[in-house]
């Protein structure tokens, strides 16, 4: 009996605590920025070097390019020739997530990113495309994005179902054209103030 009244003590005082369980899936974890959840890819920023399929212990990264001839930049320079990325697959049956890869990239273009998941019913889905690497640049922390670069490029549909809206994902040019096309008269009054005066014409 003493026994039995001890755990509805214990059941009393519990019951009207707030719980401490978050419920997964319906309640997303509050990860740390830095989580090494799955590997994104920056599409633009690879050069088909494949220092990171070299330098990867489990050998799951894979990579196809050719080349292509650029005209010259300048008049009278010469031709060059760049590698194209044709194939950059992550076979995540076999990464074990060591992170080697985003550390030795001297081009930025592998992160991060705090999704996690991402379970397969066939081993065989695990073999990931640059196309499915590159939607996780989506949920890249915004503090480990390379110097320079505004976020992927969303369409608003896109971007209202990212955290926070999707605002700091959308590249700059874009915010800018919206916010010109939500205020004409505002856009509008700015542009005028920045026209310089007449010579003799004191601003007003």
């Amino acid at each position: 009996m003493k026994g039995l009244l001890r755990g509805l003590r214990t059941t009393l005082r519990t019951l009207i605590r707030r719980p401490h369980t978050a419920q997964y899936p319906h309640v997303e974890p509050e990860l740390p920025e830095r989580s090494r959840g799955v590997i994104a890819l920056l599409e633009e920023n690879c050069t088909s070097c494949m220092l990171c399929a070299r330098e990867c212990p489990d050998w799951c990264i894979y990579i196809d390019s050719h080349k292509e001839e650029t005209p010259p930049e300048t008049e009278g320079g010469r031709a060059r020739q760049k590698n194209v990325l044709d194939r950059f697959e992550i076979d995540y049956s076999l990464c074990m997530y060591c992170g080697i890869c985003i550390e030795v990239c001297p081009f930025d273009a592998l992160f991060w990113a705090p999704d996690f998941a991402y379970a397969e019913g066939d081993i065989r889905n695990l073999l990931h495309d640059k196309e499915r690497l590159g939607t996780w640049m989506r949920r890249v922390p915004e503090s480990t994005w390379p110097e320079g670069y505004a976020g992927p490029p969303v369409s608003p549909a896109e971007a209202a179902q990212l955290p926070g809206g999707g605002a700091a994902q959308l590249p700059s040019e874009e915010v800018e054209a919206q916010a010109a096309a939500q205020v004409p008269g505002d856009s509008a009054v700015a542009a005028e103030s920045k026209v310089d005066p007449t010579p003799g014409e004191q601003p007003s």
